[in-house]
């Protein structure tokens, strides 16, 4: 994963992955990856299947990102913003221009707890 994330993201994308692990296990135990990981639509026909492995956290996160009903069933949403800024140049040589910089915000929901972070310019 190439976001960076702050420590209260993390811990929410920890929280949210341990949970799906949880009922992961409570319901289809270790010898059953290659079933179904999960029913992903309201009237539960259309399962979600794995290839004969658990999900690491990395793939959840990334199906969370891409998968809206993947994302809304386990009530995590991540969202990923390229904010562009104009910014007054500070160099009297260049007085009255400005410089366009992008940034990227990211926003972690989960169990109604949003946490926004912008990323650092490199």
């Amino acid at each position: 994963m190439n976001t960076e994330m702050n420590k209260e993201q993390q811990e929410l994308l920890d929280e949210a992955f341990n949970q799906f692990s949880k009922y992961k296990m409570e319901n289809f135990g270790d010898t059953r990856w290659d079933v179904i990981i999960e029913m992903n639509t309201s009237d539960n026909t259309k399962p979600y299947f794995v290839t004969g492995r658990p999900l690491i956290k990395e793939e959840f996160i990334e199906k969370c990102k891409t998968d809206s009903e993947f994302s809304q069933r386990w009530g995590l949403k991540i969202e990923e913003q390229t904010i562009l800024e104009q910014v007054d140049q500070n160099n009297p040589m260049m007085k009255g221009s400005t410089a366009l910089y992008s940034r990227k915000l990211i926003t972690v929901t989960y169990n109604d707890k949003t946490i926004k972070n912008y990323e650092q310019p490199r």
